[in-house]
């Protein structure tokens, strides 16, 4: 993940989060963002959704294999 900011810059705080494959500076979803801009591993995802960019996240997830074994079994109603 890499950070885009606001109009105030890094001072002002995150605007959105997006998701970058390794070091790269253009999100998934095509927005350049700054090569200073503070990173995080994608497991923060989660952390404040309203900051995620959604177009970021579904690319992401559409790339992500599903591995049933990392997912708790729901009993499904019958």
């Amino acid at each position: 993940m890499r950070a885009e900011y606001g109009p105030g810059g890094k001072p002002g705080g995150v605007k959105t989060w997006h998701i970058v494959v390794e070091d790269d500076t253009t999100a998934m979803c095509g927005r350049g963002l700054e090569p200073e801009a503070e990173t995080r591993d994608p497991v923060h995802w989660t952390d404040r959704p309203g900051l995620s960019c959604h177009a970021c996240g579904a690319l992401f997830l559409r790339e992500a294999p599903y591995l049933p074994t990392e997912h708790g079994y729901r009993e499904q109603p019958e």
